[in-house]
């Protein structure tokens, strides 16, 4: 049986029509009754098929021409890659998708350098060969120059009509290998995902490599050590369908009926014995991005701590560590692997939980050398230590690539230049696209650098980063203070260089923002108790003078002169209590 099974993945950049051919495969190979078919029917989230990308990886089970053929479906977005990662490592095989059109792109790249680390066939096809403004021979040339083989020999399709479809499924069934293990060895089946069902408890998406697993089986987990008894085993259908057991080579889930999701982990090997070997896993992701979530309404925040507990269930890049401000109240500081990956989790929470939430600016992580070289990790403004004992600040650092069409080369160039970094190299794929190599600190990339390269290069250039390790910055904190106090909560790390216009800009929002007083407030921006900014909001006066008709103008002066002492007094005792609305406002910006 084994030989007559393919384990296979799609990759490619976003919106190059990967859901659009897992559509098809499921029609030609018929797994999906016509009357229940809809487009895009693995990305069963509605987000997903609102924004129109495929956020998390979903497996499914097809039968065609005698063979079995195991697809899982992957996103394409930079902020996924992870995603990407851990289907590849369940698959023999993948097929690399270009848009005919765009061409090779930043995550067509990234993806096929991931395959190709995990030695997968790789079967390249262009798709949308259809659409008008097609460019199929130009853009399998670059292809072709990619993998180092001729353009001949990659396939053209249109995913949309279906025109080559059925050849790519003879290709995949005669190209990609057979999975190897044997169903007589002992279980090892590699956990590449899963989801928590409240009556089946953990379920569990493997792939089994060797041995085989049946229901009601007790199983280990090697790496938390934890076991339990499978309540059901099956197959995607693409719905969960209960099977017997699942063999070697296999793809399928289990129901561990276990309630922690700690103790079942992505990556960790499924046994029989405590004692069988653990498969090489992956390696845990480490967070890129860091914002802070926070209930709007105080009372809702045991919600809030629900929803990312059940998130974080299927999701392990996506992390979350308890904290408290004194204007929000409890929330949480959650890491993630970009700008977009935090922006899907936060709208999930939103819709499945019905949760109104305010959400922090991204930031990075920084770390600290002190004088005894110690590295002390930062995340937040509060966790920078007394200058006194730094020795040297370190930030994260990226290997940054844009690919753009040649037209738009000055606009692209323009753009990267116009941040911090350093060039690594300017070269060309084919004839008509450029790819920019830069490395850059991560910071300049999280806000909104991806906006600013798509509108000046009219959305034709990508991007795609990987992090290559932290490196020496000129950091500093910035403390602000409103009428000589300092908010802690305000605080911000930032560039020694952009410090003063930085510190600038949160001074003018703030006065704008907070409300008048009855005493003048000074707003300042500070290093280190040098101070680089400062706003003075003007007190609020009250006509002391309004009930006098005429008279001696003595009197008039006399009640002046006591507001304006009785203003000093305030200015030197009052203190400033920031609003929770203000307070959100310089949060969110």
């Amino acid at each position: 049986m084994k030989t007559s099974i393919r384990n296979f993945c799609i990759i490619a950049h976003i919106d190059h029509g990967k859901s659009t051919l897992a559509d098809r495969f499921l029609e030609v190979t018929g797994t999906v009754d016509k009357r229940k078919f809809r487009d895009q029917f693995l990305d069963s989230m509605p987000l997903e098929r609102e924004k129109g990308i495929t956020i998390k990886m979903q497996p499914v089970r097809m039968e065609y021409q005698g063979h079995i053929l195991n697809l899982i479906d992957t996103p394409g977005h930079v902020d996924f890659t992870y995603e990407v990662s851990r289907s590849l490592a369940a698959v023999e095989g993948a097929i690399l998708l270009v848009d005919a059109v765009k061409g090779v792109q930043a995550q067509t790249l990234a993806n096929l350098r991931l395959a190709q680390k995990l030695n997968l066939r790789i079967i390249p096809c262009v798709n949308k060969i259809d659409l008008p403004f097609s460019r199929a021979d130009e853009v399998a040339k670059e292809t072709g120059e990619l993998l180092g083989i001729s353009p001949d020999s990659i396939l053209r399709i249109s995913a949309k009509v279906g025109t080559g479809v059925k050849e790519l499924l003879d290709t995949v069934i005669s190209e990609i290998p057979p999975p190897s293990g044997s169903e007589s060895s002992p279980l090892q089946a590699l956990i590449f995902d899963s989801r928590y069902d409240a009556f089946k408890g953990v379920v569990a998406y493997v792939r089994v490599v060797e041995g085989s697993v049946k229901s009601s089986e007790k199983v280990w987990f090697a790496q938390s050590g934890a076991s339990s008894s499978l309540k059901e085993v099956g197959y995607f259908l693409p719905q969960e369908m209960p099977a017997l057991g699942l063999l070697a080579g296999e793809i399928g889930y289990v129901a561990t009926g276990m309630k922690s999701s700690e103790l079942v982990r992505i990556g960790d090997t499924l046994t029989v014995s405590s004692v069988t070997p653990a498969l090489p896993g992956y390696k845990e992701p480490q967070p890129l991005v860091f914002v802070s979530l926070y209930p709007e309404n105080p009372d809702e925040f045991d919600i809030l701590k629900d929803a990312i507990a059940k998130l974080k269930l299927n999701d392990p890049s996506f992390t979350a560590e308890p904290e408290s401000r004194e204007a929000l109240g409890r929330g949480f500081r959650c890491g993630f692997l970009g700008v977009l990956h935090s922006e899907i989790i936060a709208e999930r929470i939103r819709r499945e939980y019905n949760l109104s939430l305010v959400v922090s600016r991204p930031s990075v992580e920084f770390k600290v050398r002190d004088k005894q070289g110690r590295e002390i990790p930062v995340r937040t403004a509060g966790e920078w230590p007394d200058p006194g004992l730094i020795e040297e600040t370190l930030e994260p650092y990226s290997r940054l690539r844009v690919l753009a069409p040649s037209s738009q080369y000055a606009q692209a160039l323009s753009t990267v230049e116009s941040i911090e970094g350093e060039r690594i190299s300017i070269s060309y794929i084919g004839s008509s696209t450029v790819l920019f190599e830069y490395e850059v600190p991560l910071r300049e990339l999280i806000i909104d650098f991806y906006d600013t390269l798509k509108s000046a290069t009219q959305g034709l250039a990508s991007m795609d980063y990987e992090i290559v390790g932290f490196r020496t910055g000129d950091l500093v904190k910035l403390d602000i203070l409103v009428a000589g106090e300092r908010e802690e909560a305000l605080a911000f790390i930032v560039p020694r260089a952009k410090a003063e216009a930085e510190g600038r800009r949160i001074v003018e929002k703030l006065k704008k923002s907070l409300p008048s007083q009855l005493f003048a407030v000074s707003l300042q921006a500070a290093i280190s108790g040098k101070v680089l900014a400062r706003e003075t909001m003007s007190a609020k006066r009250r006509d002391v003078i309004a009930p006098l008709y005429g008279g001696d103008v003595t009197r008039k002066r006399k009640l002046l002169e006591r507001q304006k002492k009785g203003k000093k007094e305030l200015a030197k005792k009052g203190r400033v209590r920031i609003p929770a609305k203000v307070f959100l406002e310089l949060f969110r910006n």
